[in-house]
């Protein structure tokens, strides 16, 4: 797809002119960024800023990231919890940030604690009501959770054992490799995969499960199929449900962050299907129209929207600020909104917006958990967009200057990254900071670029707000001057 900044007949920047420019504007669109190199390629990561400032350094918000890492195998496959240290807003030097060396590893993100992961680490998602507790997705049908607190910490050597996960849950015929999403409300845990089914756990029923794998039973049901890599050992936990109603691989899944009950998935048959446990396995969502909110009466109707995109789905978000809005993002290069209202019962539901400023597959899509109009989209072109959807239809600044348009409701992009974008998380502690991870190895030959940022706020923030800051130091301005 052609970038639409672009004028026509100008070709579009390399790679290296992209990050060149990029890295020259550093002291001007950020408040704050480190950047990580990493030895191996990494799919996931996750970013826990817990708000403790240090007595010395009055400044550092003290926090934790989690990556995966994904070796060739001199090495075992590892889950790296790393401390880090990002500066509060407007305390950081321009120049201070904007001297880094691409190649080197920051002083803020330093390695903690290493678990060693029983295959590739494909996907991490936290618990949010205890972030110690994630779970991960590798190349197998089971999800493993693991407490990184109690976890030991490990040396990654070759000939080393796995880890043992806390447990293990059971229940998919064939790999899941991605799609895993977390209650925001519930110690339940969300998956999808190669066969074509979601399925639902809740951790809490790991009480009986231990009991009877105190006994020896602790096979798992789904280790055999599909699998060419052992299993990891410990207890395991069966499923609640088990939702079927996809053509094709389940790619990503999330829960409705109303209701431990609901739940949506996408994937490779281009379908978006939003699921109701209290109706059973079929797709199925409630409709909150005017006749049936005024009536008392609650409808449970299909909800499975056939070409949700004109291409493979990989990878959807459910607004937890207004539930009606859900986000996909898709191999055919845009993100596409859905309101569950005009969901129908036979399968018929128009985006009420497509958002167009990738040139490549979209990998990760995920609203701000400050503002519920915000999110961002990160795709296989190196880019992480962020959107604000209210800006749709409103003139851009740059309009009467004659500048490039951008694409409707897209105010950020974060370039900082040479290769696809594969994952990000956005801080729910420092809702503007962003964590995000790369796969550099197809065009670098080398492993990944762990980043966390944040954008300064003059870019995000309401003209009049911005004036009003700028009031502030007016006097000290026109004294300078």
């Amino acid at each position: 797809m052609k970038d639409k900044t672009e004028k026509p007949g100008q070709q579009p920047p390399t790679v290296d002119e992209r990050y060149t420019q990029w890295k020259s504007l550093v002291p001007v669109l950020y408040d704050w960024l480190a950047n990580h190199n990493l030895l191996w390629p990494s799919l996931s990561c996750r970013l826990q800023l817990c708000h403790k400032f240090d007595s010395e350094v009055y400044w550092q918000n003290i926090g934790s990231s989690i990556v995966g890492m994904q070796t060739d195998g001199s090495v075992p496959n590892t889950l790296v919890i790393a401390n880090c240290e990002v500066v509060k807003p407007r305390v950081a030097a321009a120049q201070h940030i904007s001297q880094f060396n691409e190649e080197a590893r920051s002083p803020f993100v330093k390695k903690f604690k290493t678990i060693i992961h029983p295959g590739e680490v494909n996907r991490i998602r936290e618990l949010p009501q205890d972030s110690k507790i994630v779970a991960t997705h590798t190349d197998s049908p089971d999800v493993l959770i693991w407490d990184v607190e109690s976890q030991p910490n490990r040396h990654a050597t070759l000939g080393v054992n796995n880890s043992r996960p806390d447990l293990i849950l059971t229940g998919h015929q064939d790999n899941a490799e991605f799609a895993l999403a977390m209650c925001p409300s519930e110690p339940f845990v969300l998956s999808g995969g190669k066969d074509k089914s979601v399925v639902l756990w809740s951790i809490h029923d790991h009480v009986s499960t231990l009991a009877a794998a105190d006994q020896g039973e602790t096979k798992s049901p789904g280790s055999g199929a599909g699998n060419s890599k052992p299993s990891a050992e410990g207890p395991t936990v069966q499923a609640r449900g088990i939702f079927q109603g996809h053509d094709d691989t389940v790619e990503d899944v999330q829960f409705c962050p109303s209701s431990v009950q609901e739940f949506c998935s996408v994937g490779d048959d281009s379908c978006l299907i939003l699921w109701d446990a209290r109706a059973g396995s079929s797709p199925a969502v409630k409709q909150l129209n005017r006749s049936t909110v005024s009536s008392g009466i609650v409808q449970v109707s299909p909800a499975k929207v056939e070409k949700a995109h004109n291409a493979d789905l990989h990878c959807v978000d459910w607004n937890p600020h207004d539930v009606n809005y859900i986000l996909t993002g898709s191999a055919d290069n845009t993100v596409r909104m859905f309101d569950r209202r005009n969901l129908t019962s036979g399968g018929v539901g128009s985006p009420i917006h497509i958002f167009e400023g990738h040139a490549a597959a979209v990998l990760c899509v995920q609203w701000s958990p400050d503002k519920s109009s915000v999110f961002g989209s990160s795709a296989e072109d190196g880019i992480l967009n962020i959107w604000d959807h209210e800006r749709i239809g409103k003139r851009e600044d740059g309009a009467s200057r004659k500048a490039p348009a951008s694409p409707p409701g897209l105010f950020f992009r974060h370039a900082g990254h040479r290769d696809k974008v594969v994952d990000f998380h956005w801080n729910v502690a420092d809702p503007w900071t962003i964590v995000s991870v790369s796969d550099d190895g197809e065009s670098t030959g080398g492993g990944g670029t762990l980043q966390i940022w944040r954008m300064i706020d003059l870019i995000y923030r309401s003209e009049d707000e911005v004036l009003d800051e700028l009031d502030k130091f007016k006097s000290h301005l026109l004294t300078c001057s």
